[in-house]
């Protein structure tokens, strides 16, 4: 697999705030007395006021501008145009020069400074060094073709043309390549915004509010139709504006805010009629609020003592220990449970699979530790299918039953020997749906070019908002299994509702009720995942929610009834607030 620059589409925060800043500036820049009232222009003294609407003033101004935002220069250009205070040649031919020497003079900086330019505070601001490493790794290959590529990519200008002069890129090659995507860019570019200009002065707004708000808004209108077009002129950009629109159409990708409200007004109903709101939280007494919210992994799966060899071995190390102490439990834990790389680290409090790495390496084990803050549970890494096991058992009763599996599949792409990963993301139907979760888990990966044949796994963890595939997994249902489950929870009556996450060696032992492997049990606000499932309608997902919900009452009424003691509303919310003070994101396990 090679590696070459990192995609374009996800900019640092360095570098939108580079950009801000850039705007910002040219903004300042862009308002000189050609866009001002008369007034205002009067009390620079008629000299300067008058050498500033010059020809020679709007060609300084606007070349100048283009030191702070070359797109944003050429747009006030176009917008000049628009309002009949500059000629078409004159807006061009300002921002060509503007932009040619001042890129000019960014090859020079890295030229002579090289990578010594990255060690200034102010430097780093604007550009990484990271961005400049990757841009050199791309201009070694792709050479003058990157340097005329990203004129049209916004924001990937700055590393590249400091990287070409810290490589030492013949001065003609790179001025004739940028002079040739110049000259394409900035005509097109101010001829677009001239004409969106154009467009926005010539509507009732002009006679209604003014001329200088209508240039304003003529100055808006260029800027936003410009980048709409820029976004919609790359076959990939239409797709991931497709999938957006896709994403909006299909609930399994709603926010929580669109999904739960109407599941929000039937628990509160649900407790009315049961008498409690916090009644639901009865349904597992061995758990602390039924596990309602920030509840221990480790303290849930220390509970499972039924059937200890089904449940992954896992060992708590606390947050208040040193790094160096809990890197220590972490090898003497492995070594007394004779276990090899991989292993799983995790917060103990965590939902949505947030924090929960795959280690692979000592190295990688004492970066992850020292990293992390808070208590967090290493795991011995249970390989093969995962799978979601809905279980509730009634109290007093000898035996449960399953009500949801979920089969989860880990997405995969196949290498063309040209495509980076995030080119192979775009092209999937499917996964192009869930790019910016890719894209997280991915980092830098996502710039790499799979060789021809090479199938690489998007992703690792079996969670919906991490990229997983979620399907309804009821063919593997078998009596076997669901007794399976029984012993797993044990007879006490502790954990009668939740969702086990699994891990299965092979589909036919897994059915037998043996070969899995419990990595996580989810308390009473987990979710029968199996209506993630792409097919699933949204009538029938909230049909199954509503039950899971109307049987977590039930049991919890019983429970209750039976001496456990259930929260109250107060400290339910109680629960919910010291949780969101943690720092800790998702809405569900899931």
């Amino acid at each position: 697999m090679s590696v070459r620059l990192a995609e374009f589409s996800f900019p640092s925060r360095r570098t939108l705030r580079a950009a801000a800043c850039a705007i910002l500036l040219g903004a300042g820049l862009l308002l000189p007395v050609s866009f001002v009232a008369e007034p205002i222009g009067a009390r620079l003294g008629p000299t300067l006021a008058g050498f500033l609407r010059s020809d020679l003033g709007l060609f300084l101004q606007l070349a100048l501008s283009t030191l702070a935002s070359e797109d944003l220069a050429c747009i006030g250009g176009g917008v000049l145009v628009a309002s009949g205070r500059a000629t078409y040649a004159l807006a061009a031919v300002a921002c060509f020069s503007g932009i040619f020497l001042g890129d000019l003079a960014l090859f020079a900086a890295g030229r002579v400074f090289g990578r010594r330019l990255l060690r200034f505070r102010v430097a780093r601001r604007f550009v990484g060094a990271r961005d400049v490493e990757r841009s050199a790794a791309w201009l070694e290959s792709r050479g003058t073709g990157l340097i005329l590529v990203s004129r049209f990519l916004p924001g990937t200008r700055l590393p590249t043309y400091l990287a070409a002069g810290m490589l030492g890129t013949s001065v003609w090659r790179f001025a004739g390549a940028f002079a040739l995507a110049a000259a394409v860019w900035t005509p097109a570019l101010v001829w677009l915004s001239a004409w969106l200009g154009a467009e926005a002065l010539e509507s009732a707004l002009a006679t209604m509010a003014g001329a200088g708000v209508a240039v304003a808004v003529a100055g808006f209108v260029a800027l936003a139709g410009v980048r709409l077009a820029l976004v919609l002129a790359r076959p990939q950009s239409r797709r991931r504006v497709r999938a957006r629109l896709q994403r909006v159409a299909r609930w399994e990708f709603w926010p929580p805010w669109m999904f739960y409200p109407p599941v929000v007004v039937y628990i509160v109903w649900l407790g009315l009629r049961n008498r409690g709101l916090g009644v639901f939280t009865a349904a597992n007494p061995a758990i602390p609020d039924g596990g309602f919210v920030g509840e221990s992994k480790f303290g849930i799966l220390s509970r499972l003592t039924a059937a200890p060899e089904r449940v992954a071995r896992t060992v708590l190390l606390p947050g208040k220990l040193s790094a160096d102490s809990r890197l220590e439990i972490a090898r003497d834990f492995m070594a007394a449970n004779e276990l090899t790389y991989p292993v799983v680290l995790k917060p103990d409090v965590g939902q949505r699979g947030e924090g929960v790495e795959i280690v692979r390496c000592g190295a990688r084990m004492a970066a992850s530790i020292a990293g992390r803050r808070g208590d967090i549970v290493l795991q011995a890494y249970a390989p093969g299918h995962e799978f979601g096991v809905f279980w509730a058992r009634r109290p007093g009763e000898s035996r449960g039953w399953i009500a949801s599996i979920t089969e989860k599949r880990f997405p995969e792409v196949t290498g063309d020997g040209r495509s980076t990963l995030g080119d192979l993301i775009d092209a999937d139907d499917r996964a192009v749906l869930m790019r910016r979760a890719y894209g997280a888990s991915l980092g830098d990966r996502i710039a790499a070019v799979p060789g021809a044949g090479e199938t690489v796994r998007l992703v690792e963890l079996g969670s919906h908002c991490r990229g997983a595939v979620f399907l309804d997994g009821s063919w593997v249902w078998t009596e076997a299994l669901e007794r399976a489950f029984d012993r797993v929870a044990g007879t006490d009556g502790g954990i009668c509702f939740g969702r086990y996450d699994v891990r299965v060696e092979s589909i036919e032992a897994f059915q037998r009720g043996e070969g899995f492997t419990v990595v996580e049990l989810n308390g009473v606000t987990s979710e029968a995942t199996h209506i993630y499932d792409p097919r699933t309608r949204l009538t029938d997902a909230y049909r199954v929610i509503f039950g899971q919900w109307r049987t977590a009452f039930e049991i919890g009424a019983a429970n209750r009834d039976r001496g456990a003691k259930p929260a109250s509303a107060w400290g339910l919310a109680r629960a919910a607030v010291r949780f969101l003070a943690s720092g800790v994101r998702g809405r569900c396990n899931n």
